[in-house]
């Protein structure tokens, strides 16, 4: 294996929530600081014009290492590899291990350059929600591998609740017993989103509704995401069904309903 060469930007971004009262039951909430992290991975021994390399635009919690490495680990796990080096631990859960195992499957491939471009990978990680004491983050990766048609994205939401410190999932989110109907309230989503891209019957026949536990819970609304692919062709790109509030009320929990 080669050794590996780094260029590391350091770019630094304070986001410090602000404490909220409420007039019943006060929480103090968790002081989530996220700090940006700007890393970029060039392929070692590299004398071509347009190099393989791998960009990293993400975040990390300097008051707690376990939502640092949590973050680490679902952003690499969008972007998964084939090579033998992916399997190793620090593949899994840092930058560094990640871009030797991308950079070793780029060398076994073969594809180091072609007229389509260089190979690449990108990891990144954005707010994209943030209200009543809940983060919400989006990862997003994309991998290309010189000579393909095109490359991969994928995407995930990553939800903290500030008063814990600790990520919530769709099951946590949701009342005990009421997951058949908020799965009804996605299908109802989805047939708008038909009508809104004026699709019809056939198209829903070709890509049907697939489920999806990706959902960030928004000030106004939940949005229910989706990677290419899973209920539409490549070029409609990652499909957002969204969810008003009030259908949400007696399904999920009223902390992830602005309450």
């Amino acid at each position: 294996m080669p050794r590996l060469t780094v260029g590391a930007l350091a770019a630094a971004t304070l986001l410090l929530s602000g404490c909220q009262s409420y007039q019943s039951q006060p929480v103090e909430p968790y002081a989530i600081v996220t700090l940006a992290q700007e890393k970029q991975f060039v392929a070692p021994d590299c004398a071509l014009d347009q190099c393989p390399h791998l960009r990293v635009s993400a975040l990390e919690f300097p008051k707690s290492e376990t939502l640092s490495r949590e973050l680490r680990r679902r952003l690499i796990a969008l972007a998964p590899l084939e090579s033998e080096s992916a399997r190793a631990p620090s593949a899994q859960t840092t930058w560094a291990g990640y871009a030797n195992a991308f950079f070793d499957q780029v060398e076994r491939q073969g594809a180091s350059v072609a007229e389509s471009g260089a190979s690449e990978a990108l990891l990144e990680a954005d707010e994209y929600g943030h209200h009543n004491d809940l983060l919400t983050l989006e990862l997003n990766s994309y991998v290309y591998f010189s000579g393909q048609a095109h490359g991969l994205p994928a995407t995930e939401f990553m939800v903290i609740d500030e008063r814990s410190g600790e990520t919530v999932g769709l099951g946590d989110m949701l009342i005990e017993g009421r997951e058949a109907a908020f799965e009804r309230l996605v299908t109802e989503a989805h047939q708008r989103w038909l009508d809104e891209i004026e699709q019809d019957a056939a198209f829903a026949a070709n890509w049907p509704l697939s489920q999806s536990r990706n959902v960030a819970p928004l000030e106004d609304r939940w949005v229910v995401k989706f990677n290419v692919y899973d209920i539409a062709p490549y070029a409609v790109g990652q499909p957002e069904l969204e969810i008003p509030l009030e259908a949400l009320r007696g399904i999920a929990k009223p902390r992830y309903l602005d309450q």
